[in-house]
């Protein structure tokens, strides 16, 4: 079993304490009687095993996010995407989940199309209609003619009102220049473009949710690593913890997919820590356990199949992810 590290007496809203933990399975902390679960995950190729979803069922989560790479798409072609979409969509037990819980999600690069790719990619409003169809949006809703798969989304079980903002990074995303197979930062390129932080910024400042979750394909924290990251756009980086602090979302917890490991990070901003827990991946990891240097990582490194999961009781809450093949860490921190 892993370690237990406690980070206690932190300031921030009077609604109990958030428990962080990496684990699988089950533990004795299982027998409380948690009223609300909220499911995550991403990199789900369909083409591969689909090992995890008994064991998401297993939890019977309220709520399942995708975060990214919900497919592989990886083409201009959308009848090959729609194919591979029906393929995901059709999977025995994902169907059973479908049928037990809410369902949302936003994309990333390889459900968006292809690779990295940005807001020059050739078929995206084609692309944001088979995803949108993957999650039943009706035919007249707003969000089939809006640029874009962001969207918000409330939950309300037990007294406890969520709210989940599911960031585009892709539709708007400037292209970044490439050295030595890592993205040169750049303080001017926009990553969610005006109309969505427009969006955004009404959406934090009315929010009346106890629990305010923030998803994104690719991680907002993070930034040791050459890979896709909000760190590669400092300046909307900076813009989006500056509206978290400015409308004081209670309780804002970050979450992303896209890498293949599973990691918890931490960041102080302005006295205030921030969370991000990233659940990857479904299908597929690292070939090799390689070490990668996060400065802002609390505990170590998944690298099993994963998912991540936030359990609510009434005196609690935990956010987990879940392998399978044991407790790998666990961590309880005030928010």
């Amino acid at each position: 079993m892993g370690k237990n590290k406690s980070l206690l007496g932190l300031a921030g809203p009077a609604l109990a304490m958030v428990f962080f933990y990496m684990a699988a399975n089950t533990w004795a902390g299982d027998q409380q009687a948690f009223n609300i679960r909220i499911a995550f995950g991403s990199c789900s190729d369909q083409d591969k095993k689909q090992v995890m979803w008994p064991a998401i069922l297993q939890k019977s989560p309220d709520v399942w996010l995708w975060l990214g790479d919900n497919i592989y798409a990886d083409t201009k072609d959308p009848k090959i995407m729609a194919a591979k979409y029906n393929k995901q969509k059709n999977n025995s037990d994902y169907q059973k989940l479908l049928a037990s819980s809410m369902v949302l999600g936003t994309w990333d690069d390889n459900d968006y199309g292809e690779n990295d790719a940005d807001k020059e990619f050739p078929r995206k409003v084609q692309s944001q209609q088979l995803f949108l169809d993957f999650f039943d949006v009706p035919k007249d809703s707003p969000r089939r003619t809006q640029q874009g798969v962001y969207s918000s989304h409330e939950y309300s079980k037990a007294g406890i009102l969520l709210k989940f903002y599911m960031l585009d990074v892709r539709y708007f995303r400037d292209s970044l220049e490439k050295k030595n197979g890592r993205y040169v930062a750049n303080q001017q390129a926009s990553l969610l473009g005006d109309t969505q932080w427009q969006w955004l910024e009404e959406e934090f400042k009315n929010s009346k949710a106890d629990i305010n979750i923030i998803a994104s394909g690719i991680q907002v924290i993070p930034e040791d690593h050459r890979w896709d990251k909000w760190a590669d756009f400092p300046g909307e980086r900076k813009r989006l913890f500056e509206l978290v602090h400015k409308y004081g979302l209670r309780t804002p917890l970050f979450i992303s997919g896209d890498r293949h490991i599973g990691e918890i990070s931490r960041l102080n901003y302005k006295g205030r820590p921030l969370y991000e827990v990233t659940a990857s991946s479904l299908t597929h990891g690292w070939g090799l356990r390689r070490p990668e240097v996060n400065k802002h990582r609390v505990g170590e490194i998944v690298y099993d199949l994963n998912f991540g999961m936030l359990e609510i009781s009434p005196t609690a809450k935990r956010l987990s992810l879940y392998t399978r093949e044991g407790l790998v860490e666990h961590l309880l921190v005030g928010l």
